[in-house]
């Protein structure tokens, strides 16, 4: 299979719960599709292409045959269409079944409308009723058969039509014991509306994706080469081109500010409430709304590959995805309906064989237990609590890479973290430069420092050069510099620092002072730089602790999660950084491949995280059992860990926590009362305490209690 072929998104309509989302994830897979994911909460199909094995019109048409509607562009943008539809199809069975069942329930009150005891009447109230629902389960639960899929609408199917049938029969013989019309209407109408209540539901689960969705903005005004503004769509604007962007703009795409000062909203990609403020140089992001000021900014990203896009598509992903927890619920509701069935037929046969029901009441019982069974809250209990959780996460300015991801951030029990940049800011202040080479100018030395640390992208690399750009570093003769240093071929050492070296065959180097144990460099140095054995210069670098760090490490421990420092500076600094923040585990002057050591140790021994920049620990980050990116909204960062902070705030780490917990707290609830429902309820249906009305209401509001459990997420507190 190509993993290169591109991955094509559907809109799909008709998908009530995760046993239709099932359907079709299994139908695509069976034909050979691979990447297949379907999300019933945001109607969305996707899968890779592979046109060898399904093409599209093949992939449209299986998906039509299985019950459901792939729906254009067009219709998607007015989803009010078929909700329309669906509450047309209510209405219609709800006025039908209203006089069927007010006669009924009259009747069990010993008030009797003679009038509703009409056969023909009854069945000319409750035949649109079935027709209706046996257009709209039965055609799903046949396609369904026919791909060897049992979902919950053939439970319904069965049961109405076993009402229905058995109420013709009934008719066929003037016999009105055999009435069951109001049954089978009320059983179609009940779960209609159900499923009404629940897609209303449901669609508060996806708030989320439609907040993030309406930050894109869809037009960008372009200053062309002669300064006249053009206003064009998004998706034609490219990298390198100029926006103008004012007071109550949307800022279209991610850039960097050329010209001008603005004050922009941040706080749907950030979870940042206050206003950021924005001058020439610095980064604004496409989606962030300007509050004050005007700005002419370059486009650094496409729409494509943006900031919010590729925040969009984490959380979409995240949502999607299935915790491992939820895996004993999928097994059981894959041989949910047939064990049901087989329920449902032997409630027949032993209440009416061992006497204990008449032929008529075993019938409603076996009716009754097709009816009260409910995989769908199984099915939806995991989903609809990691669609509020991740929805959650993402407006606080935590982004969870999946659903397996909240399950595994709530269960970790150790925190490592490094320490530039994750405890301390990163923004490093270059003290006590020394040179240590009478012989060469120190122009020419800050000159070389410089050129070196633009071949790194570490933290301390980018400090060095901010302050070397504030010295004279420039040799007063070019020709002294070629002399001295000539055509450098640099290349980094992860852990320690930069090699290079010249034409001439001359080495240089400038990094951590434990590569060159032979030289004796002064107490307290961060870096030197050496040539050829000899030491050129030395500095030493002052960092200072994150605000919140010190809580951070109280709240964890109070949670009782162990902390851990592990980095690659010297061991007084980090000792010195452990101690302030309150971490008593220290791991200091660690190489990379030690790094991992370490943390594969420390996960053997129980679930451990690893908190860095995203940028300098991805190989650390990738081996923990849970890799967390403190490294802002940054492309880098976005890519480098399981889960990502959006903003350089170590609160959101304790607050990401607790909501993960909560959203866990919030699956097994959901899952022990789908569980317990279902274990309750059937032996009663089967044992006739519910008739099949009361069981399909049961049924229809069984999945509701389980996503009103999820929606509580939004707002519960630890």
């Amino acid at each position: 299979m190509n993993k290169t072929a591109e991955i094509v998104e559907l809109r799909v309509e008709g998908m009530d719960c995760n046993n239709c989302a099932t359907s079709i994830q299994r139908f695509l897979e069976r034909k050979g599709l691979v990447d297949v994911m379907v999300n019933f909460q945001t109607k969305e199909v996707r899968y890779r292409r592979n046109d060898a094995q399904l093409n599209d019109t093949e992939v449209r048409a299986g998906i039509a045959k299985l019950g459901f509607t792939v729906v254009d562009e067009e219709q998607a943008a007015a989803p009010g269409q078929q909700a329309w539809r669906a509450r047309r199809r209510l209405l219609i069975c709800a006025l039908l079944t209203a006089p069927l069942l007010i006669g009924h329930l009259l009747m069990t009150l010993g008030v009797h409308i003679g009038l509703m005891h009409n056969g023909w009447l009854q069945l000319a109230l409750a035949g649109p009723v079935y027709l209706i629902g046996g257009l709209h389960f039965g055609r799903s639960a046949l396609a369904g058969i026919r791909e060897r899929i049992l979902n919950m609408d053939v439970l319904i199917f069965l049961g109405a039509t076993a009402a229905f049938v058995y109420s013709l029969v009934g008719l066929y013989w003037q016999n009105p014991d055999y009435y069951f019309f109001e049954t089978a209407a009320t059983i179609i109408t009940l779960v209609l509306v159900g499923n009404w209540l629940e897609a209303r539901a449901v669609a508060r689960t996806t708030t989320a994706i439609g907040a993030l969705t309406e930050l894109q903005e869809e037009t960008a005004t372009v200053v062309t080469q002669s300064g006249t503004l053009v206003t064009i769509p998004v998706e034609d604007v490219r990298v390198g081109q100029r926006l103008r962007v004012n007071t109550g703009d949307k800022v279209p795409l991610d850039g960097v500010v050329l010209e001008g000062f603005v004050r922009a909203n941040e706080a749907m990609l950030t979870g940042e409430s206050a206003p950021v403020a924005r001058g020439v140089g610095e980064p604004v992001l496409g989606g962030s709304i300007v509050q004050t000021g005007q700005a002419l900014v370059e486009v650094t990203a496409t729409h494509q590959e943006g900031t919010l896009a590729h925040i969009i598509e984490l959380v979409k992903t995240a949502q999607a995805d299935k915790p491992a927890l939820q895996r004993l619920a999928d097994r059981i509701s894959a041989i949910f309906v047939p064990v049901v069935i087989g329920l449902a037929v032997l409630t027949f046969l032993l209440g009416w064989l061992t006497g204990y029901a008449s032929p008529t009441q075993a019938l409603m019982n076996a009716i009754a237990v097709l009816l009260i069974s409910c995989p769908c809250a199984m099915g939806l209990a995991t989903p609809t609590a990691v669609m509020v959780g991740v929805g959650r996460l993402a407006r606080m300015g935590v982004l969870i890479r999946g659903g397996s991801t909240v399950e595994s951030f709530a269960g970790i029990r150790r925190m490592v973290f490094d320490k530039t940049g994750t405890l301390t800011t990163g923004e490093l202040q270059v003290e006590n430069l020394q040179f240590h080479e009478d012989g060469v100018p120190s122009a020419l030395i800050r000159r070389l420092l410089y050129v070196m640390e633009g071949y790194s992208s570490h933290p301390i690399a980018a400090s060095v050069r901010k302050h070397l750009e504030t010295t004279e570093m420039m040799a007063s003769d070019a020709a002294v510099y070629r002399e001295f240093v000539g055509s450098l071929t640099t290349r980094e050492e992860a852990g320690l620092g930069l090699r290079a070296t010249n034409d001439r065959g001359d080495e240089f180097y400038l990094g951590a002072p434990r590569a060159f144990p032979q030289l004796i460099s002064p107490a307290g140095a961060a870096a030197v730089l050496v040539k050829n054995d000899k030491l050129l210069a030395s500095f030493e670098l002052e960092d200072e602790v994150r605000a919140g760090a010190a809580a951070l490490v109280q709240s964890l421990s109070a949670k009782g999660i162990d902390t851990v420092l592990l980095t690659g500076d010297n061991r007084e600094k980090a000792t010195t950084v452990a101690r302030e923040v309150g971490i008593t585990t220290v791991l200091a002057e660690q190489l990379p491949q030690q790094k991992l050591d370490h943390i594969a140790r420390l996960s053997a021994d129980r679930p451990t995280a690893m908190v860095g920049d995203g940028i300098n620990d991805a190989a650390a980050l990738s081996r923990a059992d849970l890799g967390i990116s403190l490294g802002g909204a940054s492309a880098a960062a976005l890519d480098a860990a399981q889960v990502v902070l959006l903003r350089d705030d170590l609160r959101l780490l304790t607050e990401g926590y607790e909501v993960a917990s909560l959203t866990l707290k919030t699956i097994r609830e959901s899952l022990f009362w789908a569980f317990s429902y279902n274990i309750v309820a059937i032996p009663l249906a089967a044992l006739g305490f519910l008739n099949p009305m009361w069981a399909a209401l049961f049924m229809a509001f069984s999945d509701v209690v389980v996503i009103g459990n999820a929606i509580r997420l939004k707002r519960r507190r630890p």
